[in-house]
């Protein structure tokens, strides 16, 4: 059976920095307010006009194939992870594959939120190990920056998002001790309002944007950040346990933990929990905010250029996000 391995990282992120001071422009908050609850100091938001979910993801997906020294063409599909879709109906991964002139590749879109990448990551892995495809490019992008509330009854959400991109390129190797170890994937629907938008829902009688709508609060985020919190931080765990349990490793194994970027506090607790050092946890939501389903790949791109990943590292990757979902993936780099 062939094994998946990840051989080439990309990421994008827009030039626009908002900081947290920008943020009182629009809300009552500050700095110090912010990063207390978050851990964040400035996101990325993108340029309407210039950039795009599917041209963020273009530019990480390019980078990602250079770095595996391929062109689109050695492509055979795409796993696109995103809830912010530059349409309602497709998705964004049929406007990348246009970009990358990629015609007649098949491309999945995925929606599992802040765990998207691992759902995809796993599914492109599934692909591989079945035989039926060689190489696969799998996507993170997300432009969060036009539907946050920025008001201040939304700032307990709006602080928390930025916008960017993120890539990986997953191909097929004999070489059992290198690539994807294992991906383990949950939900539970019953925690569903707990965090999660509305609105263009089809269950109600009109899907336009009215202002009755509007007024209701229909297109906001809600979340009750005390359930996100207690539930994430558990499951972070679980998911990471799973994977090292499963490959016969203990948490003293990793060489890296790069958990999705939610808050900085999730990340320290687990961190404790597990008894890493603060140098085996890869964090910068301190600077591009949660950027939901890109900020993994992101976040490996960046250690990866930082040097901070190096062969034979036992890397494992975690998310938790609404759905709830929460996934995790071990693999040998």
């Amino acid at each position: 059976m062939p094994h998946a391995r990840i051989t080439g990282v990309g990421y994008y992120v827009p030039e626009q920095v908002v900081t947290n001071n920008d943020l009182t422009q629009w809300m009552e908050t500050s700095d110090e307010w912010i990063q207390e609850r978050t851990g964040i100091q400035e996101r990325r938001y993108f340029t309407y006009g210039e950039e795009t979910n599917a041209s963020m993801a273009t530019a990480a997906a390019r980078q990602a194939l250079d770095r595996a020294a391929l062109t689109p063409n050695d492509v055979d599909v795409i796993v696109y992870a995103t809830i912010t879709p530059d349409y309602f109906f497709p998705g964004s991964a049929f406007l990348m594959q246009r970009e990358l002139k990629m015609d007649g590749k098949p491309v999945i879109d995925v929606r599992e939120q802040c765990s998207g990448f691992v759902y995809a990551l796993s599914i492109a892995d599934q692909f591989i190990k079945s035989g039926m495809y060689k190489t696969a490019l799998v996507v993170g992008s997300e432009i969060q920056s036009t539907w946050i509330n920025k008001s201040t009854a939304g700032r307990n959400v709006a602080v928390i998002f930025g916008d960017g991109a993120g890539a990986v390129v997953v191909q097929a190797t004999d070489d059992p001790e290198r690539g994807i170890l294992s991906t383990h994937l949950h939900a539970d629907g019953r925690y569903a309002e707990d965090l999660y938008v509305r609105d263009p829902g089809s269950s109600r009688p009109d899907r336009a944007a009215t202002r009755e709508l509007l007024d209701e609060g229909g297109f906001d985020v809600v979340m009750n950040g005390n359930a996100v919190f207690k539930h994430a931080v558990v499951r972070f765990e679980e998911v990471i346990r799973e994977a090292l349990d499963t490959n016969g490793y203990t948490a003293g194994d990793i060489s890296l933990l790069i958990p999705h970027q939610a808050n900085i506090r999730i990340s320290e607790y687990v961190r404790q929990q597990l008894g890493l050092a603060p140098d085996k946890v890869v964090n910068n939501i301190q600077r591009f905010g949660n950027t939901t389903a890109a900020s993994i790949p992101i976040a490996l791109a960046e250690a990866w250029e930082q040097g901070r990943i190096q062969p034979g590292d036992l890397l494992c990757m975690a998310a938790f996000g609404s759905g709830f979902t929460w996934a995790s993936a071990l693999l040998r780099w």
